[in-house]
């Protein structure tokens, strides 16, 4: 097979985690919105949102399973190959979600399956983040790692605005009965086109030069979870802090602030799913311009510049989203996300470098997904629970913590390297 061009691996490693992220943010939306309605019973609305978020939060705890069981296979057979059955799992999950009836007509066995279901979520996505990364910053040229390293950090934006203009399109066209009948099930089921799409790009890819020279050479480990463990505990914990804030940024963001503004506000679902897909141009523009100063700078200044700024960001939550306007909201919501692509894009290459190649996949792998437990997981419904117990500023707190840890922990990783 020929070795495919830049651009061709750029695309691959950008179009599997857009379709992967696509993927899971459709059901964060639909958690926030109907999953309670549909899948619980409607005896306590406050439980129903709540259980709906707990299900969310469930794929995180899936997540770093995932990262171990891909990262595997991903160290010891390829990239390629490891990358194209993480987009299948995750996608044969959703599209059975989209098909699954609710507990009007299933009962109990439906909110099981649907939580069996996220869990598969979970452990697609988990072996999906760290092969698109490697594979963009394997091939990437000398001096332009964070670059190449910045399109699977693209996939999260692009992916979340596909997600938010599908339920936004919904919204308007139908009545709320038949949203809730069967008009959240369609992003769901649609997304196994574009599976089909993403696997298509990454069949048609060749192994990384680097693992290819690695494999050659025989300098792979046959288990190299123990390897990771016994020899790079430090960087992994390391690694999973300095995630978290980047996770904490956009769910908070998102999920939360979907539910508390639709729910608590009273803001119609039309208009919030507006501001959002507006706010999402804050990441989507943050990423490339934090990918190049990465290059320049180097990714440790960077990444702890953007984690100040959230820290900041975390006493402005309070006097911005409670104040109940509009503009305010969106300002709020655009520097969580805008923050959100400072903080993540420079990781596609500061977390790979943390690691050598025989356990780079496991390795950044379980990183970024145990960054996703601290920083993600339960935040939303930590979040709600904080609301109720002493209102918006402890959320805005709440923010701020996740921040200055993980500005700690970048301040406390080795300086930028290319192993």
């Amino acid at each position: 097979m020929t070795t495919p061009s830049i651009k061709h691996i750029a695309f691959a490693s950008f179009i599997g985690t857009a379709i992967e992220f696509y993927d899971f943010y459709i059901y964060a939306m639909a958690a926030a919105l109907v999953i309670g309605q549909v899948f619980f019973p409607a005896s306590d609305p406050a439980m129903q949102s709540l259980n709906a978020l707990l299900t969310f939060g469930l794929a995180f705890i899936a997540r770093p399973f995932g990262a171990v069981l891909f990262g595997h296979f991903g160290d010891r057979i390829g990239r390629k190959s490891t990358l194209a059955a993480s987009l299948l799992v995750m996608g044969s999950a959703t599209f059975l979600i989209g098909l699954l009836p609710g507990y009007a007509a299933w009962g109990v066995w439906a909110p099981v399956l649907l939580c069996l279901l996220r869990f598969a979520q979970g452990i697609g996505l988990g072996g999906e983040w760290a092969g698109a990364a490697l594979l963009a910053t394997e091939y990437a040229p000398a001096g332009q790692r964070s670059w190449y390293g910045m399109f699977p950090q693209l996939g999260p934006s692009i992916g979340f605005l596909l997600a938010t203009l599908t339920f936004l399109g919904l919204s308007l066209g139908l009545t709320e009965t038949q949203f809730e009948q069967w008009g959240w099930r369609v992003p769901f089921v649609i997304s196994a086109v574009l599976v089909i799409v993403g696997l298509y790009v990454r069949f048609k890819l060749a192994e990384t030069p680097v693992f290819a020279q690695a494999q050659s050479a025989h300098h792979l480990h046959r288990w190299p979870l123990k390897a990771l463990l016994s020899q790079h505990g430090k960087a992994i914990c390391l690694g999973a802090l300095a995630m978290g804030v980047c996770y904490h940024l956009f769910y908070t963001a998102t999920v939360f602030c979907l539910s508390y503004g639709t729910q608590t506000l009273h803001m119609s679902r039309p208009l919030f799913l507006g501001l959002l897909c507006i706010a999402v141009i804050g990441m989507a523009l943050a990423t490339p311009m934090a990918a190049w100063w990465a290059d320049r700078l180097g990714r440790r200044p960077v990444l702890m510049s953007g984690q100040c700024l959230a820290i900041m960001l975390g006493f402005a939550l309070s006097p911005m989203f409670g104040s109940g306007s509009w503009v305010y909201i969106l300002l709020f919501l655009f520097c969580a996300l805008f923050l959100m692509g400072v903080t993540f894009a420079p990781m596609g290459a500061f977390l790979p470098e943390q690691f050598p190649v025989a356990v780079r996949y496991s390795g950044a792998g379980l990183s970024y997904q145990l960054g996703g437990i601290l920083g993600a997981s339960f935040a939303p419904a930590i979040a709600q629970a904080l609301v109720q117990f002493g209102g918006l500023p402890w959320v805005g707190g709440y923010l701020s913590i996740m921040a200055l840890i993980s500005l700690l922990a970048v301040w406390r990783m080795p300086p930028d390297a290319a192993r």
